[in-house]
C-alpha cells in the first residue's frame, strides 16, 4: 500500500470520510490536504479548550463549592445535591446523572457530539476524584461568586470546544422541541426545582448562596461564548454557495433557505455578478461544526451571525433530517 493510500485510509477512520474519492468527485491533492489540516487544527483547538474547561470546572468544584457544601444549577448541581444528602462521591454522580443526557445527545444532536461529551464528563469526574486542588477560602460570598465563575468558565470553554460537561442544556434543547418553550425557560424551570429541593433538604441560606453561584456561573458561560443565544441565524455569502448548501444539508442535516443576490462590486475578476445567498439557523452547539464546514469549502466566505431568541417551525426544533 502506498503512503498516500495509507494516509487516506487513516483519515477516513479519523474523520469518517471515504478513503478514496469517487472518480466523479475527484479532489485535488492540495485541496484534500487543506481539508485534513483544517480538521486537525479544529480538533486540536477543541481539545485544548475542553481540557482547560475541565481543569477550570474541577477547580471551581474542589477549590470552592465542595469544601463548603455549596451546590449549583443543572446536572452538576443535581450531583452536588445528591452527594450532600447521601455522601456518595461526586465523581461517580457526575457520570451517573449526565448519562441520560448523553443518550439524549446521541439521539437528538449527533454521535460525535455525544462521544465528545461523554469523554469530557468522564475526564471531569476523573479530575474531581484524583486532582488535589487546594481549598481557597471559606468566605461564603467569595465561594459563591468565584466557585460559580470557575465552574461557568469551564462549562463555557467546553462548549466552545464542541461538547458540554453539564447535560442540562441537551435536555432543554430536546424539551423545547416538544413543548414549544425556549431553552432558557426550561433551564430556569429545572433550576427552580433544584434550588427548591436544596432549600427544603439543606437550608434556605444554602439555597440562596447556591442561586448566587448559579447566577455567577451562567453569566460567565454567556461571556465565554460571546453572548450567543439559544439559536443563531447564519447568512453565508460565497461563490461556492451550492457546495456550502449541500454540506449543511448532508453533513449537518439542517435545512437552508436560498436568497437570490447580486454582488455590489459587479462581476469583476471573473466572479459572477448574480449569486445565491445561503441562510440557516443552528443551535449554539452546532456553530463550531458549521464554521468548519464553511472553512473547508470557502475560507473567504462572508459569514454573518445573528442571535435569535426563539424560532417556530422549520427544521431547527425537529430531529435533524435523515441521511
Amino acid at each position: 500500500m502506498s503512503v498516500k493510500k495509507f494516509l487516506q485510509k487513516a483519515a477516513a477512520i479519523l474523520f469518517q470520510q471515504d478513503p478514496e474519492p469517487k472518480k466523479d468527485k475527484t479532489i485535488a491533492h492540495g485541496k484534500w490536504s487543506r481539508r485534513i489540516f483544517i480538521r486537525l487544527k479544529r480538533a486540536g483547538i477543541a481539545g485544548v479548550l475542553t481540557g482547560f474547561g475541565i481543569a477550570s470546572a474541577g477547580f471551581g468544584l474542589k477549590g470552592f463549592l465542595l469544601p463548603n457544601n455549596f451546590i449549583d444549577g443543572g446536572a452538576v448541581g443535581i450531583s452536588l445535591l445528591i452527594s450532600e444528602i447521601s455522601g456518595w462521591p461526586v465523581s461517580w454522580l457526575l457520570v451517573a446523572v449526565n448519562f441520560p443526557f448523553i443518550l439524549l445527545a446521541y439521539r437528538g444532536i449527533g454521535k460525535n457530539f455525544a462521544f465528545k461529551t461523554a469523554i469530557a464528563i468522564g475526564m471531569l469526574a476523573f479530575v474531581v476524584a484524583s486532582v488535589p486542588y487546594p481549598e481557597i477560602t471559606e468566605d461564603k460570598l467569595l465561594v459563591s461568586v468565584f466557585g460559580g465563575f470557575f465552574l461557568g468558565l469551564g462549562i463555557g470553554l467546553a462548549m466552545r470546544g464542541g461538547c458540554v460537561i453539564d447535560g442540562t442544556e441537551v435536555l432543554a434543547i430536546q424539551l423545547s422541541r416538544k413543548l414549544g418553550l425556549t431553552i432558557g425557560d426550561i433551564i430556569l424551570i429545572i433550576n427552580i426545582i433544584i434550588f427548591s429541593v436544596a432549600a427544603y433538604l439543606l437550608s434556605i441560606e444554602t439555597a440562596l448562596y447556591s442561586i448566587l453561584t448559579y447566577l455567577s456561573a451562567s453569566r460567565t458561560v454567556t461571556f465565554v461564548i460571546e453572548g450567543i443565544e439559544e439559536y443563531t441565524g447564519v447568512t453565508i455569502i460565497s461563490v461556492k454557495s451550492d457546495e456550502i448548501r449541500q454540506a449543511i444539508i448532508s453533513n449537518m442535516r439542517r435545512g437552508v433557505t436560498i436568497y437570490k443576490g447580486e454582488r455590489g462590486m459587479g462581476g469583476e475578476g471573473g466572479i459572477p455578478k448574480d449569486m445565491d445567498i445561503v441562510y440557516t439557523v443552528v443551535t449554539r452547539l452546532e456553530i463550531s461544526q458549521l464554521n468548519q464546514e464553511i472553512e473547508k469549502i470557502d475560507p473567504n466566505a462572508f459569514v454573518i451571525m445573528n442571535s435569535i431568541k426563539d424560532t417556530r417551525g422549520g427544521m431547527i426544533k425537529k430531529r435533524p433530517m435523515a441521511h
